[in-house]
């Protein structure tokens, strides 16, 4: 049961109060409410015409009209982008902004630091905007901090954060677009931790998908997106005792949808509804984000995305498909760490890749590029994959880690036992090195057996040449008779 202090009473009051004057200083113009709505309608209704982007790649499976201005579905683990509406085009986000709030938050502080609420924090804020009615100088933990910002998208909260991170709101600006531009962000710009209308506070679809990944690639920050709602405890610094209920429909399962993981609200006039919704299904982990969207629409619409990526789109994994940069035959990628060639490449495709493609396509149908400009430990080459130009996702090709040699010479029992038990002992002989092999033997022993033969030759010719001119010479000699002169006969008797 909630209990309210005076402060909270002090706040409810002024909020029903400025209500109240707003009334009564417009001629009660409330009455034009229902016109303004039907407007609202309208331009949400004539926002469906609007052209879709990734309707346009050939064979890609067709995207559902909807009525916000921008909205992205993007897959976690990948960064494939499924659908695409104005992804780039700039948006207020009002209080989706607090992602990445807390984002920076679990990023540089402890969950049990104690952020101390200053007077700026509580009353820089607009009168009657969301809050949990937090005063100044009280204090609460980070992590409730943190639920009270994503489960009550409490602004005075998320003030608060960004003063104990940064030392002020403004350097936390700071931090906020610095912090963007490394995620990739080219169309984002942070004024405040809260999302509260500023015309220099932006971002886009694409930009926003982008924080939101780095938001659910952080298990605590996923665990406290995805609640429905929390219970306050009074403590010696902060005395009142409540229970805060989110917003999000969808976190709440006031509308059911299955494999949430969480997300984010937002609204202000100027931005109209925005949201930020994670979900899981078959292996994807799917992003969807709606900027610029009438109540209670941005829900629904969300709802339409997720089906749509969730029924036409699978993941395939890469190393079980991929051919064209298959290194298991190529001897000079094999170690040798046995003299019948290892049965273990030193590369191999990163066999946790995969990539997200229509269920339409096959893995033939894909380009692809390799690039070995990686920083990554252990990381050799990248090899991104677009289907139709469309990047669906990207593997690597890794150095091997875990180098068993081809003999266990261990003399414990136990392991050999454990050994046979998990595999036949087998022997494997490379056999294009065996071939290798006996071809240079065959060539140096036919080598040697022409130049034997070519010397032989040789000298047969040569002793042939010697026959010739001894005959020769011997005939002539008969001929002429012998020559008693010559020294031939010199220490002979005659």
């Amino acid at each position: 049961m909630k209990v309210f202090g005076l402060k909270r009473m002090r706040t409810y009051a002024l909020s029903a109060f400025l209500c109240i004057f707003t009334f009564i200083s417009t001629g009660f113009s409330a009455f034009a409410a229902p016109e303004s709505l039907e407007a609202a309608l309208l331009e949400a209704e004539d926002r469906k015409s609007l052209p879709i982007q990734t309707n346009q790649i050939e064979n890609w499976p067709a995207g559902p009209a909807i009525g916000a201005q921008s909205a992205i579905l993007l897959e976690v683990n990948t960064g494939v982008i499924l659908y695409a509406k104005n992804i780039d085009e700039k948006q207020f986000p009002a209080s989706t902004t607090k992602l990445m709030t807390c984002l920076l938050a679990a990023e540089n502080c402890k969950m049990d630091e104690i952020v101390t609420f200053s007077h700026d924090a509580v009353f820089s804020i607009e009168p009657g905007s969301s809050n949990i009615g937090i005063d100044a100088r009280e204090a609460m933990p980070m992590e409730e901090c943190l639920y009270g910002i994503l489960v009550g998208s409490a602004n005075e909260v998320a003030n608060a954060v960004a003063e104990h991170v940064a030392g002020s709101m403004d350097d936390f600006a700071k931090m906020m677009n610095e912090r963007a531009a490394e995620l990739g962000c080219t169309n984002t710009h942070f004024v405040n931790a809260h999302g509260l209308f500023n015309e220099n506070h932006y971002t886009s679809a694409r930009d926003l998908a982008l924080i939101a990944k780095a938001f659910f690639q952080n298990e605590l920050l996923s665990k406290l997106g995805n609640t429905s709602s929390h219970h306050f405890e009074a403590t010696d610094t902060q005395p009142d005792d409540f229970i805060q209920r989110n917003k999000h429909k969808l976190i709440t399962g006031e509308i059911p949808y299955e494999g949430i993981k969480g997300g984010k609200t937002g609204y202000t006039d100027d931005s109209r509804q925005t949201l930020v919704t994670c979900a899981e299904q078959n292996g994807m982990k799917l992003i969807c984000v709606i900027m610029k969207e009438e109540s209670p629409e941005q829900f629904y619409d969300t709802v339409k995305l997720f089906d749509y990526g969730f029924a036409n789109f699978s993941t395939v994994n890469v190393a079980e498909n991929e051919t064209n940069y298959s290194i298991k035959n190529s001897n000079f990628f094999n170690t040798s760490s046995d003299i019948f060639g290892n049965s273990k490449p030193i590369l191999s495709l990163n066999p946790d890749s995969y990539l997200i493609m229509p269920k339409t396509a096959v893995f033939d149908e894909l380009d692809s590029d390799i690039s070995y400009d990686t920083r990554e430990e252990n990381e050799v080459a990248v090899i991104n994959y677009y289907y139709h130009g469309t990047y669906v996702g990207t593997s690597t090709i890794d150095l091997v880690k875990d180098m068993t040699a081809a003999y266990d010479f261990s003399h414990d029992a136990q392991n050999l036992e454990n050994a046979k038990d998990k595999e036949p002992d087998v022997i494997i002989i490379n056999v294009k090195l065996v071939l290798i092999i006996i071809l240079i033997v065959a060539v140096l022993l036919i080598t040697i057996f022409v130049v034997h033969s070519i010397f032989q030759n040789y000298n047969l010719l040569e002793n042939r040449k010697v026959t010739r001119r001894y005959t020769r010479k011997r005939r002539r000699n008969r001929k002429e008779g012998p020559d008693f002169s010559s020294s031939r006969f010199d220490g002979f008797d005659i």
